[in-house]
């Protein structure tokens, strides 16, 4: 019988969070940004919208699929006005479906308002219930629309209090942007969570989650929303109120390992691609072997590849070619073929690999489904003579509750399992990790990050009940 095979477009066991955009102060604000969350697709493919301003009224569109399936000209001459905000989901938490795409929007006392967010709220649940008994009526199944429910209910004259009781009550990862009729407001969580980037383009603010997207419009980079700020922008300018306060910051990881575009500046500016080579150095340092090429696991295996090769000496090459127009489905022909799945998206190059002792890198080995079938593949079809797998992160033991779509616990190989037996599991002839230790000598200030995905450390206090449901809580 056919079935459907579903395939993320990035070839990966954990998904991309969502990306924001937003400008003030231009006359195309809809096509601005439009082609940022075009640069930013990478971080959500499940739906994407659209919310702008004419300084009367908020006009809004928005659906499930890829953003330029979604916006054409025309929908886009639907969206008037010199200020709008953008958003890329991928469903974390609430699940998918259009009434979750955001940005969200509403009709309150002073007036209407949108949001866009990147992140993962850890008591949602518990605030949404209060305001529930309250007589709060949700629209979404999303933890962004607390948010909105919690500004309406406020009691505050001042609109920008009403969204500082906001964010103050909401505990988790949130990089955010509010747009008004007449304003657009960034903030930014206490912990600095996800990355949040302010910019300049013709005159106007641009404010995105990563600097990629600056870079297609031509816009300039000027600074990062700082952790805990709110950034004011309207017609007086910008303003910076520091609303939020921490003592430290945990900027994520994973961003730097995979999430990003390695073309992007994140987190004080620091570029994707030059980190990832220099996990790859680093992972040649500690688990050198004696090999005839070393290939990545495309794409996002590929700046660390690069850096294991020329740290090593061997030579590099792209033993692994990527398909990169397969789309969320795929019919499976009735004839079942092995590595069906994996073979729809990569494919060995056999010269390249035929009788060699090949070094795979990827950034990351999740349940170690697919890192076996690349194993398998490489050596049945490429006809490797060895495989050895290098990855250029340390093993992922923890699931992210910080906007990061990620297996539970149980299904993360490595929180179960020695990387001896991940070796024999996935039929490598090697397995080794970029040791944590040496993540942390790479990373600019590491100890500004977070890295519970690797020590269980989480920076951000879960609602006690809610321990044991988050698998927080040990044998």
């Amino acid at each position: 019988m056919d079935r459907n095979i579903r395939l993320p477009y990035a070839f990966h066991d954990i998904h991309e969070e969502c990306g924001i955009f937003g400008v003030f102060g231009h006359p195309e604000a809809a096509n601005l940004t439009y082609l940022g969350l075009y640069a930013l697709q990478h971080r959500g493919q499940e739906g994407a919208g659209i919310c702008s301003s004419d300084g009367a009224s908020l006009h809004i569109e928005k659906s499930i699929g890829l953003v330029a399936d979604i916006f054409s000209e025309k929908r886009l001459k639907r969206l008037p006005g010199s200020i709008a905000i953008g958003h890329n989901r991928y469903s974390t938490a609430g699940g998918g479906g259009l009434k979750n795409v955001q940005p969200l929007m509403a009709n309150y006392a002073l007036g209407s308002i949108a949001i866009a967010h990147n992140g993962n709220l850890v008591n949602a649940e518990q605030l949404k219930e209060e305001l529930e008994t309250e007589g709060a009526i949700f629209q979404s199944t999303s933890d962004s629309e607390v948010f909105l429910h919690l500004i309406a209910r406020s009691k505050n004259e001042d609109p920008y209090e009403r969204i500082i009781e906001a964010v103050r009550t909401a505990a988790g990862a949130f990089s955010l942007l509010f747009l008004g009729e007449s304003e657009l407001i960034a903030v930014r969580d206490p912990l600095g969570v996800r990355p949040l980037s302010i910019g300049m383009v013709d005159g106007a603010y641009v404010v995105a989650s990563e600097t990629c997207a600056f870079d297609l419009i031509g816009a300039e980079y000027i600074r990062d929303v700082e952790p805990g700020e709110m950034v004011i922008i309207n017609h007086n300018g910008i303003r910076s109120v520091p609303v939020l306060q921490s003592l430290r910051k945990a900027f994520c990881i994973f961003e730097f390992i995979y999430f990003a575009r390695p073309d992007s500046y994140i987190f004080n500016h620091t570029c994707v691609n030059t980190m990832r080579k220099e996990f790859g150095r680093q992972l040649a340092r500690e688990s050198m072997v004696d090999a005839d090429i070393v290939i990545p696991v495309p794409d996002s295996g590929v700046p660390a590849a690069i850096g294991f090769a020329e740290e090593s000496g061997i030579p590099f090459d792209f033993g692994l070619i990527r398909n990169h127009y397969v789309g969320r489905t795929f019919i499976e022909p009735k004839q079942t073929i092995r590595h069906f799945g994996v073979k729809i998206k990569l494919n060995p190059v056999r010269d390249l690999l035929n009788g060699k002792r090949v070094v795979v890198v990827d950034d990351s080995i999740v349940r170690g489904t697919t890192s076996k079938k690349i194993v398998k593949m490489i050596r049945e079809i490429g006809g490797a003579k060895e495989v050895h797998m290098r990855i250029s992160s340390p093993p992922t033991v923890g699931p992210c509750f910080y906007g990061i779509d990620t297996p539970t616990r149980q299904e993360l190989i490595a929180s179960s399992h020695r990387t001896e037996e991940i070796k024999k599991y996935i039929t490598a002839d090697s397995l080794a990790y970029l040791s944590i230790e040496g993540l942390k000598n790479i990373v600019p200030d590491s100890s500004n990050y977070c890295t519970a995905c690797f020590d269980n450390n989480y920076p951000i206090m879960f609602p006690k009940e809610k321990l044991e449901q988050m698998e927080l809580v040990f044998a």
